[in-house]
């Protein structure tokens, strides 16, 4: 079976491209359960983190054809604290994308998607979809809904509709033979494998198009570093002598050193500088 470039490295560029944006459309039109076109990539928050953490978290910021935000971003280290983030994410799209002096009817509906590698909260599902609902406090199946004048501006029935929806993907979680749309992209997700068999709107292009065999020598040196700084990073984060990030990343660095990798792109991965690399 060929092999894949992993999603969250694909993410990184491939699929910024506009001729791949078939395989995100793909990936939200099963996730949101409508067909999705992609309008434009924009520049997102996490495009601005430090050098530290850009191997560690890959995210995206796509505007739809319909004008609504999704965020798809993929964590691969443990965070305690990611709901919020999750939140902040949601709340900073929304405030970067309106001009100040607009009408509040401008604010742009925004899709959260997690893809994380790490447990998070407690649930026996792998995939979870969060979203809010105006429920009566006296007749709790009384759903608010929009005015007919609204749900003809906004395209949507329910008042909560307007508000940011969460897709979180356990996907480390998934332990099942894949039978539906959703489970083709969560055994991608976490195998790095798209067998013939499967069919999922977006998947038969990423066949084709994630292919580690169309990949120049270059790149395919920085995708391995990659690799091996995940499977380095995890093993760091299970072994209970490693305390704090900097330590971390001076084991991985040990690591990648002895195999043979160049001080840049140890560098570039693990953050260290030049001098720091060759003190180890």
């Amino acid at each position: 079976m060929p092999k894949y470039i992993r999603f969250d490295y694909a993410a990184k560029k491939l699929l910024r491209q506009k001729a791949n944006f078939v395989v995100l459309e793909g990936f939200l039109t099963v996730l949101l359960k409508t067909n999705v076109k992609i309008h434009r990539m924009l520049e997102s928050e996490g495009n601005q983190e430090d050098e530290g953490d850009k191997f560690n978290r890959v995210d995206m910021l796509a505007e739809l054809g319909s004008g609504e935000l999704a965020i798809i971003e993929m964590q691969n280290s443990r965070m305690a604290n990611y709901f919020q983030r999750m939140l902040y994410g949601t709340s900073k799209a929304i405030t970067e994308y309106i001009n100040m002096g607009d009408d509040y009817s401008k604010v742009k509906k925004v899709y959260s998607v997690s893809i994380v590698y790490f447990g998070i909260g407690q649930g026996e599902d792998y995939a979870y979809h969060g979203k809010t609902e105006f429920r009566g406090m006296n007749k709790p199946n009384d759903i608010l809904r929009l005015s007919k004048r609204q749900q003809e501006q906004f395209r949507h029935e329910f008042a909560g509709d307007l508000y940011p929806e969460y897709f979180l993907l356990k996907v480390d979680d998934f332990d099942s033979t894949a039978q539906s749309s959703l489970e083709e992209w969560i055994s991608f997700l976490q195998t790095g494998e798209i067998p013939e068999s499967f069919t999922a709107p977006g998947l038969p292009e990423a066949r084709e198009r994630l292919k580690e065999a169309g990949m120049s020598d270059e790149e395919l040196r920085r995708y391995r570093g990659y690799m091996d700084y995940l499977r380095d990073a995890r093993s760091a984060l299970s072994t209970s002598y490693i305390d704090g990030k900097a330590d971390r990343d001076k084991e991985i660095a040990k690591n990648m050193k002895t195999k043979g990798f160049d001080v840049a792109l140890i560098s570039e991965i693990t953050g260290l500088s030049a001098e720091e690399i060759a003190g180890l």
